[in-house]
């Protein structure tokens, strides 16, 4: 009798400490073994590349890290920058789309919306682009590109783990690094892109974001009082 209930004692240990090795399922932990990817290796989560995306020591996805694809720095400088500003604009769309369930503040909701709004309209515009002029080509996503890996340094469990006050103040931290990436890659297209469409994006882009930033400034300074 003693044997019976020592083995059940053990087993019930057993189940329990392989349990406290699963991931939570509240996002927190994120099991990138288990994600599907597409036919181009990417995995299928906002087309970023999470198996290229290696986990620092404190548990903080660095997107700098990311690998370019092959050969892509061979590949037409347009088709370079359509596949790299869309693989940055999904990063910014992922993060705004983490505002509304992390705070109250109407300012930053409205922001994010506005940022989802428009950076998805931008990435239509750049696939339709490389639909035109790129058909068929492969992926050229370049992370050598100026401005790209230094502004894809996102603490995602940062935002993940955190609400309102400390949660606003990551994301302006984070999002002013990241646009000021986009700024650098489109001033550096206003003299490298062949296509007039590309220039005339990297001038809205540079607009737009240059005034974001600014304002984000101004926020950071006033909400850390």
């Amino acid at each position: 009798m003693k044997a019976t209930i020592l083995i059940g004692l053990v087993s019930v240990v057993a189940v329990a400490l392989a349990a406290c090795g699963q991931p939570t399922s509240n996002g927190n932990s994120m099991n990138h073994n288990a994600m599907m990817t597409n036919s181009n290796s990417r995995a299928n989560m906002n087309g970023m590349d999470h198996n290229s995306m290696p986990m620092n020591s404190n548990m903080t996805m660095d997107h700098s890290q990311m690998k370019s694809d092959p050969n892509a720095a061979s590949q037409p400088y347009d088709l370079q920058f359509i596949d790299t500003m869309t693989m940055h604009h999904q990063g910014v769309v992922a993060m705004a789309r983490m505002v509304d369930s992390r705070t109250q503040n109407p300012d930053l909701r409205n922001f994010a919306t506005r940022i989802i709004a428009d950076q998805e309209k931008e990435i239509g515009q750049m696939k339709s682009w490389r639909d035109n002029w790129y058909a068929g080509k492969p992926s050229a996503m370049n992370m050598e590109m100026p401005g790209m890996t230094d502004s894809m340094r996102m603490d995602m469990p940062k935002l993940t783990n955190s609400k309102d006050k400390e949660f606003d103040l990551a994301f302006v931290e984070m999002m002013t690094t990241h646009h000021a990436g986009a700024v650098t890659m489109a001033k550096e297209a206003l003299t490298k892109a062949e296509h007039e469409e590309i220039k005339t994006l990297s001038n809205q882009i540079i607009k737009a974001q240059e005034a974001e930033i600014k304002m984000m400034a101004d926020w950071k300074a006033k909400w850390s009082k």
